[in-house]
């Protein structure tokens, strides 16, 4: 099943490639600039009836240096398949593009980082015929950053830390340092980097104490239940409550407290349209709640 962090572990790199530093470090190579990379289709699939897709996979063109491919793969629990799927997507991108090809494996928690490392062989007998060894991001090879300075500079590595550190003991120091640094910015950008976090960390207990940590805004991730969503429905729903109750209060139709109530108490976003549409034909308030499904 994908979920929310796993769309958000590697996702990131489609929009921020530089948060690939600690890989690029690891390497001996310089530190990633964005405009050396372009994102690639991520579908591997042959023509057969089976359909194989990588998670984010990009090229990495520097103006002077080695070109390669790499596949981001989020895992967020050890899974015996992907021995065999990861084989196959570096040798299929490594031969439709005839270049090497890097596997990036964004793991959450340390057990399913260490099972990543691999290395994942086919073998046959004592002869080995192929090794898969991604490059793993994870508590072990990405740093915590405890510096307001550094998340001011990468944020994108910032918010990789505060994801996959999640399970850390220093957690809550991370995130604290992490929300300082993200306040720093222009409004806009501090709302973005606050959501991706937190879509990062959905399903781990850290996500409530990063709650606390965001302030409210409108949000950048429609449909994921943040609090910057949920605070933007709430005002939104509220707007549209105070809608309905006046345009009946100017028509001179006398509200009861249980129609008050039930107008205001209402979330849902489409039934308080239809109602809005209805408050300035209804011949009486309780008629907004006629000929309608089960209630708000």
């Amino acid at each position: 099943m994908v979920t929310a962090t796993h769309e958000a572990s590697h996702r990131l790199f489609q929009e921020h490639p530089e948060a690939l530093a600690p890989v690029f470090e690891a390497l001996g190579l310089p530190p990633p600039v964005k405009t050396d990379f372009h994102e690639l289709s991520p579908d591997t699939t042959e023509i057969r009836p089976m359909e194989r897709r990588a998670d984010t996979v990009l090229m990495f063109e520097p103006d002077m240096g080695e070109h390669f491919v790499l596949a981001v793969e989020a895992q967020t629990k050890k899974d015996p398949d992907k021995a065999n799927s990861w084989a196959y997507y570096v040798a299929y991108l490594r031969a439709k593009y005839d270049l090497p090809v890097l596997l990036v494996a964004v793991c959450r928690d340390r057990s399913t980082a260490a099972w990543a490392m691999g290395p994942f062989e086919c073998t046959v007998g004592p002869w080995t015929t192929q090794v898969t060894r991604p490059f793993v991001l994870g508590p072990q090879t990405v740093p915590e950053v405890t510096d307001e300075t550094v998340v001011v500079q990468q944020p994108a590595l910032a918010a990789l830390s505060a994801i996959v550190h999640s399970q850390s003991r220093r957690a809550d120091a991370i995130l604290e340092t992490v929300a300082r640094g993200l306040a720093s910015f222009d409004p806009d950008i501090t709302k973005y980097w606050f959501e991706v976090v937190e879509v990062g960390l959905e399903s781990t207990p850290t996500r409530k104490y990063w709650r606390k940590l965001m302030q409210d805004v409108v949000t950048h991730f429609p449909g994921h239940g943040t609090l910057f969503e949920e605070k933007y429905l709430e005002g939104k729903a509220e707007g549209e409550a105070r809608g309905i109750l006046r345009v009946l209060e100017v028509r001179g139709l006398p509200l009861s407290d249980d129609v008050r109530q039930r107008i205001t108490a209402c979330t849902d976003l489409d039934r308080l349209n239809e109602w809005l549409e209805r408050s300035g034909t209804v011949e009486h308030a309780e008629d907004l709640f006629t000929e309608e499904g089960p209630a708000a």
